[in-house]
């Protein structure tokens, strides 16, 4: 009963008309960012982190959600459309939708898509907003030591989510610790890498790094590649958009097994939303009664996996307000977000921030009423925004990514880091190295750095706290099973099938 009256506190904070105003800008923001191939609802939010500074803090992270939200959605028009996923997360909806447009079933894919979308979105999020408090209650418990090992695992997962491999994710991560340091030590008041610069002495804003890093970077990548964006031919919708009552009857239950599969995946800290898709998929090939549609356009495969993708951004959410653990791209960015206002995802936030925390849960339903009714009406809209010419595209995002910044923090050697950081991003995406660690290591370096500092000083500097501790040491085993496990589990499979042999 307290959660339904702290919820319905947060509805009566989402529904005033700028709140409102904010969610509807975010939904369509994020639907035309998920339409448009290589721009993905993390750049969009880091490019708008800038602007929101000194905005109300409940509007901007209501707008943010609503983005994260609307780029679910988007991403599947293009994947229909064009055949090009606008994400990972969108690469199964693209295997059958596109095959189902090809054969004039343009309509019913886009329509099974969008309410499966609404349905998996509405449901994750009743249970986020049973599940988060539930899991912050809990986390209240933790000691400076625990806190500490939890960052270690998150450290080792994002490592592991992101990139090709561990050694590119542990590189980046890296990469985001040091720029972490920059700043003057809170303990020791000495200049930690600020090169005599004195604008550096407060440390890296994190906005000018989530611009320069997603923004920049990928406008010099898509540069680099001298490629346009229509290179697929768009399918054109032929027939009624709506679906029929055989469609209905096939779709229903994927929209449920997808829900399943995409929130408690997404909830967990190493999750995503590709590994639930994938599973989503194989789940209904198996259990379809048309097995002979699948390869050429069965409408299970884009109901089911598109549900997976849109409960596993509410359960994404889970770790990241309840633990501070961002477990995608956009969640990191929306933790710089939080961190813009002073706010620190946590358990705590749900005692000092309840009405920010519980509007913006509550918004997400709101959100998801509006995207079902901007996404089936206006496809013939989102469709046309896939004739913007590239360099027009990426041009405006850099002018925007500039402007932002300066708009920010008017410095000379603000727009510099813009500059040298993009460069780097842009380095680490034509070798393959994942961008999003950069920021976490960022973000959450510092906090660790604090907590651990914290625990020894508690413990007259004994390092054995972190084991003394049975929860603390429960995330230290977890964490190097993460990083080892993998590892050892390939060689010790290598090594029997060379036994067998």
């Amino acid at each position: 009963m307290e959660t339904l009256a702290l919820l319905g506190n947060g509805l009566t904070i989402a529904l005033q008309p700028t709140n409102l105003i904010f969610a509807l800008i975010g939904v369509t923001l994020g639907t035309a960012v998920g339409v448009l191939p290589g721009i993905g609802p993390a750049m969009t939010v880091a490019l708008l982190l800038p602007v929101t500074f000194k905005m109300d803090p409940a509007g901007s992270l209501i707008m943010f959600a609503g983005i994260y939200y609307g780029g679910m959605y988007g991403g599947s028009t293009t994947s229909i459309l064009l055949n090009t996923p606008g994400e990972s997360a969108s690469i199964i909806t693209a295997m059958e939708g596109n095959k189902m447009a090809r054969k004039g079933r343009a309509g019913p894919a886009l329509a099974t898509a969008a309410i499966g979308s609404f349905v998996a979105g509405t449901i994750a999020t009743a249970l986020l907003t049973l599940f988060a408090p539930w899991l912050a209650e809990m986390a209240i418990a933790f000691g400076p030591e625990d806190y500490f090992a939890l960052m270690v695992v998150a450290f080792i997962t994002v490592s592991a989510t992101f990139g090709s491999s561990r050694l590119r994710g542990l590189t980046s991560l890296a990469i985001g610790l040091t720029l972490g340091l920059v700043g003057i030590d809170k303990l020791t008041g000495q200049a930690r890498l600020a090169f005599g610069v004195p604008d550096l002495l407060d440390g890296l804003e994190v906005t000018t790094v989530a611009v320069a890093m997603f923004a920049v970077g990928e406008a010099m990548a898509v540069a680099s590649q001298r490629s346009s964006l229509g290179e697929g031919q768009v399918q054109q919708i032929r027939g009624s958009l709506w679906m029929t009552r055989e469609d209905w009857k096939r779709s229903w239950a994927p929209w449920l097994r997808g829900t399943a599969f995409g929130f408690p995946i997404g909830a967990l800290p190493a999750g995503g939303a590709e590994v639930p898709t994938f599973l989503s998929y194989s789940a209904e090939k198996r259990l379809t009664k048309h097995p002979e549609e699948f390869g050429h356009g069965a409408i299970e495969g884009v109901a089911g996996p598109e549900a997976a993708n849109n409960a596993s951004a509410a359960g994404t959410l889970v770790p990241l307000l309840t633990l501070g653990i961002p477990t995608s791209a956009t969640a990191a960015i929306m933790l710089a977000g939080f961190q813009q206002y002073n706010l620190q995802p946590g358990p705590l936030l749900f005692v000092t921030s309840a009405d920010i925390v519980w509007g913006l849960i509550a918004s997400l339903f709101i959100a998801n009423a509006m995207l079902i009714v901007l996404n089936l009406p206006m496809i013939g809209l989102w469709v046309k925004l896939l004739s913007i010419p590239r360099p027009w595209l990426y041009g405006g995002i850099l002018m925007f990514a500039t402007v932002g910044v300066l708009a920010a923090k008017g410095s000379l050697v603000e727009l510099s880091l813009v500059l040298v950081l993009g460069l780097l991003a842009f380095a680490m995406r034509r070798f393959d190295y994942p961008v999003a660690p950069v920021v976490v290591g960022m973000i959450l370096g510092p906090m660790a750095e604090t907590q651990l500092r914290r625990a020894l000083q508690i413990n007259n500097g004994d390092p054995m706290v972190l084991l003394h501790s049975p929860i603390s040491a429960t995330l230290l085993v977890i964490a190097v099973l993460a990083l080892f496990g993998p590892m050892l589990w390939s060689r010790l499979g290598w090594t029997m099938k060379s036994d067998e042999d």
